[in-house]
């Protein structure tokens, strides 16, 4: 009875979110003129939509074409018209007042609580005060300057500002808007207006026609055995942002276009179950919630609860070492990364679930993080304390404490939400609160496993007890020495660490992942998360195996991780979660070219063949090239670079550089963040840098190790490929720290000497700056930091560098000694005597041509080359650079090792 209670609630929950979700449907099919009825279309702008006395006209005729889509796609929709469809009416009712339509489509004419409370969300999420509310629910489609059909999103990236130059700049003067396309790892980049943003209606109009076709034809895609309502909205969630994630959710009187109706109606359906769920489960009356909602006489009471989850030791688990780390470094690394992913995903599960809540009422899950908006009840405290015990409980039991989570929850009202124009109090609401928030979350990561309070008792005897785990002949985990061995098959390890290992391997076969309660024994990992069981599933299995779990409700998610592939359409049929899955495989070039690797083990080359994962001591060959004098030997430093990173300032332009902040607006920035690092650079490395290993990359950050030279691509694409996803915005960006290490260094020294150098790169500062305050923007790599356009010119100093000895054969031990060169270049302003290095360069330089390249009697010759390798080393490398240009040499020597 109480498990049918609970789904009871779990179901009227999804429900209310579905029509909060697709409340704005209206603003996709009128965008798209799809074919309709015009006296259907009149009787409906009649029953929806408000009417403008003063212009005689309907505005916001979207709310019309809302409920008539919905007519459209409810055939594609789980049973929402049978017995059990509470909150809505039953089918046939005749109060059809509060059908799952009207909730959805009166949000701009609300009449009862269901709908006042949908309404009420609606204008929370934009961040409406009453006033302005009014004046944009009276507004023209067209007054934001393009009209309503050619308008396309404006990105925030291109008007944050920490330091206000960005505020006072006009729509009109906003140069770049995403392009009206399903969402794919090309469509989340930004564009010029003037090639996405249409001239006339017909373009603008045959634009989302095209795209509302392929959204109805993909509602299809959704297995028939998911009609389950959570399992399926969390689906539809998924298909919805693919196909509204670049509509503008609001185009009409002073709104800026620059929240998606993804975002928007995503955060409206979170409000929406809160502010439901907190009246229906105190079971307030009907007619005092329509008056505190619609007088807003209860904006000020705390309904609604913001709880916020951040994962925490995450890099000493990932980089956890033991006898035999290195023996499977590479699928180690990659299954530990991939799991901590899990651990965030699965315990934001475990909240939803516990509270009855659909996926929708996730706000944010990125690099470790989540939010999740409930409803304030003493009832939610309660459970969420006992959900912070079971997680904390786990952490301790299956890894003894290297990791855990950091729960926090802070009240708010919906007063906090909106913004003024007006009152700087009410204006910086949003953010306090924000901040709020996460003051809470850093004290629950001070007190970690809640081990000061009562309830962290729990912890005693698994400490008492942590050295009796330890079986005196098998001893620790070979690959975490903190965790007891045990016999799994025929190896000697602990559960997490047999399951890591698994992860790795799964994840270059499969591209599905699904949650369930019980063991599916399907490519199933040994130890529960949580309480739930991790299977894989190729792609191509057809969900129709499962069927019988889903209807038993024993799958409770599946979930879709396949890699980003350019324009492709990332929604397949199936929640998606961009968990970065690209793992690095021998290619047939590869294969047929074995010669780069055989200076490794037998061991190693033995494992040499087309689709097999490769190791470390692999990647260290790939930027071996062969010989120029033979073919059949292979030249080239052999060696590792790790690459780590993470976008500068980040805190400073989520508390301040965002104008007007809203909980939309919050939640689509962070969501396009890590889009960035989780959907863009998966396919940058899968498409042009196949080599490279993803520790991780998603929120951000990130923490990539590859072959040395390949690396140092990668990052300065990268940084140009980010400045173009932030709209060209100089105030965004990002800095990074590379390291180069040989073959054999443990992961956790290469992590800890990435994090180093990426220290490194954040404490500088551009000659000429304020010293108390770094200007970060930077790389780091051979322990020498610079700014990102220094880096790139070295990169240009090194080609000429090529060239200049192509063309007089500069001899490697020549080179060699323009390292000290440059060193004391650098030491002269400090130390006089140093600036004899130019004396030094010419005299060596004229020595060389005169011995080596027989041009002393050959004075026109002689002047020639001691100008060309002055200017192109001399001048424009050394002078300009000093110690920075050993940069540019050791590319280049590195290239040559044999």
């Amino acid at each position: 009875m109480k498990q049918a209670q609970t789904n009871q609630r779990l179901m009227a929950s999804c429900r209310v979110a579905l029509a909060a979700l697709i409340h704005d449907v209206g603003k996709f099919s009128e965008r798209a003129r799809i074919s309709l009825d015009k006296d259907t279309i009149e009787r409906h702008k009649h029953q929806y939509c408000p009417f403008n006395e003063k212009g005689g006209w309907h505005s916001h005729v979207h709310a019309a074409y809302t409920a008539m889509s919905i007519d459209i796609l409810e055939q594609n929709f789980p049973e929402i018209i049978g017995e059990d469809v509470y909150p809505f009416v039953k089918w046939g009712d005749p109060n059809v007042d509060d059908s799952l339509i009207n909730a959805a489509a009166r949000h701009h004419r609300p009449e009862t609580a269901l709908q006042w409370i949908i309404a009420t969300a609606d204008r929370v999420a934009s961040g409406f005060e009453r006033e302005e509310f009014e004046r944009y629910n009276q507004a023209g489609e067209e007054e934001s300057g393009k009209n309503h059909y050619q308008s396309r999103l404006l990105t925030l990236f291109e008007q944050v500002s920490v330091n206000g130059t960005q505020d006072s700049l006009k729509r009109s003067q906003l140069k770049y808007r995403y392009p009206l396309k399903p969402l794919s790892a090309d469509s989340i980049f930004p564009q010029l207006l003037e090639t996405c943003e249409p001239t006339d209606n017909k373009t603008a109009q045959k634009e989302y026609k095209t795209l509302w076709d392929k959204f109805i034809l993909a509602i299809a895609d959704i297995p028939r055995s998911h009609q389950r309502m959570d399992l399926w909205l969390d689906h539809f969630d998924s298909l919805w942002q693919t196909f509204t994630h670049a509509i503008p959710s609001a185009t009409a009187g002073r709104v800026r276009p620059e929240v998606s109706l993804y975002d928007h109606s995503h955060t409206t359906a979170a409000l929406a179950v809160a502010l439901w769920r907190y009246h229906s489960d105190q079971k307030h009356d009907d007619t005092q919630i329509i008056t505190g909602l619609k007088d807003r006489s209860d904006w000020q009471e705390d309904k609604l609860l913001l709880i916020q989850g951040d994962l925490f030791g995450i890099q000493n688990f990932i980089f956890s070492d033991g006898a035999q780390t290195s023996k499977k470094a590479a699928k180690l690394l990659r299954g530990r990364s991939f799991y901590v992913s899990l651990l965030s995903e699965l315990a934001a599960l475990k909240i939803l679930e516990t509270l009855h809540l659909p996926a929708t009422s996730q706000i944010i899950n990125a690099a470790g993080k989540f939010l999740i908006v409930a409803a304030n009840t003493p009832e939610t405290r309660e459970q969420l304390k006992t959900i912070r015990d079971e997680l904390n409980e786990w952490f301790l039991t299956a890894s003894f404490g290297q990791t855990g989570i950091g729960i926090a929850w802070q009240s708010a009202c919906c007063q906090q939400f909106v913004q003024s124009h007006d009152n700087s109090s009410a204006r910086n609401g949003f953010s306090e609160l924000i901040k709020k928030l996460f003051e809470q979350l850093e004290s629950a990561k001070l007190q970690r496993f809640n081990l000061c309070s009562a309830s962290g008792q729990m912890a005693d005897p698994v400490f008492n007890s942590y050295l009796d785990s330890f079986d005196n002949e098998l001893g620790s985990c070979p690959y975490n020495h903190y965790l007891p061995a045990q016999n799994i098959g025929n190896e000697s390890l602990h559960p997490l660490s047999f399951d890591q290992i698994k992860v790795g391997e799964y994840l270059s076969k499969y591209e599905r992942i699904i949650i369930s309660r019980e063991d599916l024994q399907h490519h199933t990992l040994s130890l529960p998360l949580f309480g739930y069981y991790i299977s894989f599933s190729p792609a191509e299995e057809q969900s129709g195996r499962f069927g019988q779990a889903v209807a038993a409700d024993n799958i409770r998610r599946v979930w879709d991780i396949s890699l980003p592939q350019g324009s492709e359409t990332l929604f397949k049929g199936y929640a998606r979660r961009n968990i970065n899955s690209f793992v690095p495989l021998f290619s047939i070039d590869d294969v047929q070219h074995q010669e780069k690797y055989d200076d490794l083990d037998p061991q190693e080359q033995g494992g040499i063949r087309s689709n097999a994962i490769k190791s470390f001591n692999h990647l260290a060959c790939e930027d071996r090239q062969p010989s120029e004098t033979d073919a059949l030997k292979w030249q080239g430093q052999k060696a590792l670079m790790t690459l780590k990173g993470d976008v500068d300032n980040l805190g400073s332009i989520f508390e301040a550089g965002l104008v007007q902040p809203t909980f939309a607006k919050m939640a689509a920035f962070s969501r396009q963040m890590n889009n960035f690092f989780a959907v863009a650079l998966p396919q940058l490395c899968a498409q042009k840098y196949p080599n490279t290993y993803t520790v991780f990359a998603g929120g951000d950050d990130f923490f990539l190790i590859g072959p040395w030279y390949s690396q140092q691509k990668l990052v300065q694409e990268m940084a140009k490929t980010f400045a173009h996803y932030v709209a060209q915005n100089p105030q965004i960006h990002f800095s990074a720290g590379l390291y180069q290490a040989k073959t054999g260094l443990p992961v956790p020294a290469l992590a800890e000497h990435a994090e180093q150098a990426l220290e490194q790169a954040k404490s500088y500062c551009r000659s000429g700056s304020d010293k108390t305050q770094a200007d970060k923007n930077a790389v780091t790599v051979y322990g020498r930091t610079m700014n990102w356009q220094d880096y790139k010119q070295l990169v240009d100093c090194e080609q000429r560098l090529e060239e200049l000895k192509q063309q007089y054969g500069l001899s490697g031990s020549y080179i060699y000694s323009l390292l000290q060169l440059a060193q004391m270049a650098e030491q002269a302003h400090k130390q006089p005597q140093k600036a004899i290095w130019y004396s030094w360069f010419r005299y060596r330089t004229t020595r060389y041509c005169q011995d080596t390249l027989k041009l002393k009697n050959k004075e026109a010759a002689l002047t020639n080359a001691l100008n060309a390798l002055g200017e192109g080393i001399a001048l424009n490398g050394i002078k300009k650079f000093g110690g920075n240009y050993i940069v540019a040499l050791y590319n280049h020597l590195y290239q040559l090792r044999t």
